[in-house]
């Protein structure tokens, strides 16, 4: 597909087909299902289920290009199960997915009772879960991702209240306890080497369990430390500020400075450091994966970005933007993409040139997004049709469409505070 005369009217036009497909959400079926992969799984879920497509929906009706009673449907879809507020429940799944879908989806006027509701499980969620990892830390014991990260952890909840709840205590709570995880971890001192307070215990999915069995750091947006960063960047960027801010930001930064790699095409970072890379000093990964916003260099490079800014550190702007500008003209990194998605694949790519370009001060990222836009579209048209993509935002059609929408709409893209890549200028409605 060529993007020939106004790319961003035909990326509108793509947008609004895909949310066509979500029109009608599915019809329940009898008696519930409690399968982690079922009913509830598709109702709650931000990331594959009603949840997402009910955002997509709302941002579309917010602009005056859907309306409110598509996204309406998908709310009562999402909202027709009981309700999961338990250790699985994250930003992305649950309480707080749902909490985020009314936040930024629902009709106005509509569903005060429900979001009072959710915002009160999710403050109970925040008390439990803030207490367990300031405990943890006085113990001085090794955290799980799940305790801080975007996904599933004090991250997300975090990016939820910045759009929500901006001037609530426990977002300033939350930003302290991300503060105290980005210092070392009192274990450093006897093994000689400098552990981060993000130092993990979990073993990742699929992972070597020798090669894991001393913990590791993770660097991503999703399961890492590049997503606390960006949070406390965007926070401090609207004023929202704790003790030892700075400091923490720093910290995170010299640690991936650390870890940088440099090649002939430019810088990129690892996905995770184990125990054995650390003593050795350098990654046993070879070179850079694929240039997605979960763990690929846009993702590390946006929120390193955002750091530089609220730093007022020009020269670590500029490093950052030129690792991006290095990886968007590396067709090796570019070819790694397998789907039109927003986390892995070719929308999270361009949702985060689209968020990096509008901040650029040293680069001109913006010229990319024409070509990008390009790629996104003929990976979609290959890959359709998508009966079997789920409807969600981070991992299904709605993403992709919302992400489309976003290149063409005057509003806010409220949504995207899920993937840490940006933060409206105003205050969110009520």
């Amino acid at each position: 597909m060529s993007l020939n005369g106004d790319w961003r009217e035909r990326a509108a036009t793509v947008a609004g087909r895909l949310a066509d497909t979500l029109s009608t959400p599915p019809a329940a079926k009898p008696g519930g299902d409690r399968a982690s992969s079922g009913q509830r799984w598709r109702g709650q879920s931000l990331a594959a289920g009603a949840a997402g497509a009910a955002v997509l929906h709302g941002i579309r009706a917010h602009a005056g290009a859907g309306d409110w009673a598509t996204a309406d449907a998908w709310l009562r879809v999402a909202t027709r199960e009981e309700l999961s507020a338990g250790p699985g429940a994250g930003l992305w799944f649950g309480a707080p997915a749902l909490a985020f879908a009314l936040a930024t989806a629902a009709p106005p006027g509509r569903y005060r009772s429900a979001r009072q509701h959710l915002d009160t499980a999710v403050a109970n969620m925040i008390e439990r879960r803030l207490a367990a990892a300031n405990g943890r830390i006085d113990a001085g014991q090794r955290p799980e991702r799940a305790e801080y990260d975007l996904v599933r952890g004090l991250t997300g909840l975090g990016a939820h209240l910045l759009t929500s709840r901006p001037d609530s205590k426990q977002l300033r709570r939350i930003l302290a306890y991300l503060v105290r995880l980005s210092e070392p971890l009192p274990t450093s001192s006897t093994i000689g080497l400098t552990l981060p307070g993000w130092w993990s215990g979990d073993l990742p999915v699929g992972a070597a369990v020798d090669a894991f069995a001393d913990g590791h750091s993770d660097l991503g947006m999703a399961h890492g430390i590049a997503g606390p960063l960006a949070l406390l960047a965007l926070a401090y960027r609207r004023g929202i500020v704790v003790p030892g801010h700075l400091d923490a930001l720093n910290r995170i930064c010299d640690w991936l400075d650390t870890w940088r790699q440099n090649s002939p095409t430019g810088p990129w970072w690892p996905e995770k450091v184990t125990f054995g890379e650390l003593t050795a000093g350098h990654p046993a990964q070879a070179g850079p994966g694929r240039a997605s916003w979960c763990y690929g260099t846009p993702g590390l490079a946006r929120a390193q970005q955002l750091a530089a800014i609220a730093l007022a550190d020009t020269g670590r702007q500029e490093r950052a933007e030129a690792a991006l500008a290095a990886c968007l003209s590396n067709s090796a990194q570019l070819a790694r993409f397998v789907d039109p998605t927003l986390c892995h694949g070719w929308a999270g790519l361009v949702a985060t040139v689209h968020r990096a370009a509008a901040d650029a001060r040293f680069h001109p990222l913006g010229n990319h997004l024409e070509t990008l836009t390009d790629q996104l579209l003929d990976n979609l048209d290959a890959t359709e049709p998508a009966s079997g993509r789920p409807p969600g935002l981070i991992e299904g059609t709605a993403g992709i469409a919302a992400v489309l929408h976003s290149l063409t709409a005057d509003t806010p893209a409220i949504w995207e505070i899920a993937l840490l890549l940006d933060l409206p200028r105003h205050k969110q409605r009520t």
